[in-house]
Order: C-alpha cells, then sequence, then structure tokens
C-alpha cells in the first residue's frame, strides 16, 4: 500500500471519527423531543404535519401499535412505488418516453426500497422516468432508512426504560428522523455533489455526435458536432441513430445524496456510483463513501446518549 493510499485512509477516517460524536449527540436530542437548533425553523413545518395527518406526537405507543404502525405505513408505500411505476408511461416527467415497468420487475423493486434493501435489477436511465426516480425510489430511500432508524430508537427506550410499556410514536419518530436528519444532511451534500459535476436537471436526454466517424473504415472528422433533444415520442432515422450517442441526464444528485445517507441501494444510472455523473470526481468519491457510514457510525454515539452511558 502507498504512502498516499495510507494518507488517504487515515484523513477518511478522522474526519468520519470527527462528526460521529456531534451528530450523535444531535440524533438523541432529536428523538428525545429537546431542541436541536433547528426546531426554531423547522417546529412550524413540523407541527402542521401533525395537524395535517392528525397525530399527537405525545401520544405513545407499545411495542405491538408501534411495530402496526410501520408495517401499515410501509405496506402503503410499497402499493404506492408499485403503482406507480406500473403507470409511468401515462405521468409527466418521462423525456425519454419509457413505458410501463413490467409487473415483476415494479413488484421487485417495490419490495426492495420499501425494506431498505435496494435490490437494484434495472438500468436507472432506460427503465425509469425521473418522476418514479423521484417520488418513488428517492421518497422510499428516505423513509426506509428513518423506519430503520425509528425502529432503533424504540428499541433503545425498550432497554432504557424500566417502568414505562410504551416506547414512543412511530409517526413522531418517523417525521423527526427525516425532517430534523436526513434532510438537512441530504440537503447539504447534495449540493457538495452538484459542486463537483453530479448532475441535477429536468433537461431531456441529449444526443450527441461524435467528433470522429468511421466510414468505410476510414476517419473522417464531423465538423458539426450539434447535441440535440429527444423528443418525447420521437425517435432519430435509423441512418443516423447509428452514428449518435444518447446522454442520460436528470436529477441524479438528490437522489444520490440520500441514497448513500441512508446506506441504501438503487443510483439514478445503472451502475451507481461508477457512473462518473454520478461520481466524478476523488472528491465526490470522499463525500460519497463519508455518507454511508456517517448515520450507522453516529447511531452508536446516538445510543450512548439516550441510555445515559456515553462509553
Amino acid at each position: 500500500m502507498t504512502t498516499n493510499a495510507v494518507l488517504q485512509i487515515l484523513v477518511f477516517f478522522v474526519v468520519l471519527l470527527a462528526l460521529v460524536k456531534p451528530l450523535g449527540w444531535y440524533m438523541a436530542r432529536v428523538y428525545e423531543g429537546k431542541s436541536c437548533g433547528l426546531d426554531r425553523l423547522l417546529g412550524p413545518l413540523e407541527r402542521a404535519i401533525y395537524r395535517l395527518c392528525g397525530v399527537r406526537p405525545t401520544d405513545e405507543m407499545n411495542w405491538k401499535r408501534y411495530g402496526a404502525a410501520m408495517l401499515f405505513f410501509n405496506a402503503a408505500g410499497l402499493l404506492f412505488l408499485y403503482g406507480l411505476q406500473r403507470l409511468q408511461s401515462l405521468l409527466p416527467l418521462n423525456p425519454a418516453d419509457l413505458g410501463a415497468v413490467a409487473p415483476d420487475l415494479a413488484f421487485n423493486t417495490a419490495v426492495s426500497f420499501t425494506t431498505n434493501t435496494n435490490w437494484q435489477a434495472y438500468g436507472g436511465e432506460t427503465t425509469m422516468s425521473y418522476l418514479t426516480q423521484m417520488i418513488g425510489l428517492t421518497v422510499q430511500n428516505f423513509v426506509s432508512a428513518a423506519t430503520g432508524m425509528s425502529v432503533l430508537v424504540a428499541l433503545i427506550r425498550g432497554l432504557s426504560r424500566n417502568t414505562s410499556t410504551t416506547v414512543g410514536n412511530f409517526w413522531s419518530d418517523l417525521l423527526r428522523g427525516n425532517l430534523y436528519i436526513l434532510f438537512p444532511l441530504a440537503f447539504i451534500l447534495s449540493l457538495l455533489l452538484v459542486s463537483q459535476g453530479v448532475v441535477q436537471t429536468f433537461s431531456s436526454y441529449q444526443i450527441v455526435t461524435p467528433l470522429q466517424l468511421e466510414a468505410d473504415d476510414n476517419s473522417v472528422t464531423d465538423s458539426s458536432y450539434q447535441p440535440l433533444i429527444i423528443e418525447p415520442g420521437k425517435s432519430l432515422p435509423d441512418s443516423q441513430t447509428m452514428m449518435k450517442h444518447v446522454i442520460a441526464v436528470g436529477p441524479a444528485a438528490s437522489q444520490i445524496a440520500i441514497k448513500q445517507l441512508g446506506t441504501n441501494g438503487g443510483g439514478f444510472f445503472n451502475v451507481n456510483s461508477a457512473h462518473p455523473f454520478e461520481n466524478p470526481t476523488p472528491l465526490s468519491n470522499f463525500l460519497e463513501m463519508l455518507a454511508i457510514l456517517l448515520v450507522p457510525a453516529a447511531l452508536c454515539c446516538m445510543f450512548g446518549h439516550m441510555v445515559g452511558d456515553t462509553r
């Protein structure tokens, strides 16, 4: 192993360990309902969502009610994601005019994303529309991660409480985990990834002509390089299609951020973070590696704070 590689590993762990303790302390305060700084900004939104959904956050649940609420929420998410994939050809934000996802693939994807296992048995840029990627897969990356964190918090309460028969309120834990932890982290990481060149756009896929084309075994230069836009439902003539490249783009950075932070799978593109539009620079690679360990490591510190023993 080279000296440079050793230094990179050391820097990575130093940065990770430096962030873990304050984030774990912050997460403990979020789940304990204490002031965390962002509550002044996001508190009104949290209370509005409670009123809209008819949730009383102080109404604690026993483990059976908590588990039932968790299963009900995820079952509803599974059905929604399945239906979204099956109907995507009829819905907007589908510039590549992609058809409905096959029933078996749609069911497999819905189950895997709802359960946070995120088995990607498809090529994102050739299978899923922008709408499906955003309000389907990205939303599940948020809520499935928050669901797992909520179950862990309920377990911690069960271990630390001596007399209480309740373990918290699932709806409150789910909302606070998203609103105060995952959303702010994903927003910051998305901006950092965009600064490194990760794509974030609603523009249609681009068709480009290569600078050098092969014709009759002789190299010729195409001096009329012009990027074109795919119009939904239209295609180029076959003779031109053979000479063109389709460049898939889309709202990728926002999905990659929560994919990493929630330890999810299922990138915007088929090859995930091996794709240059998902991971274009050494710094973006560092940030994505950091993000995938940040929340799990911080949960260890959060556990110590919530049980009153940080050892």
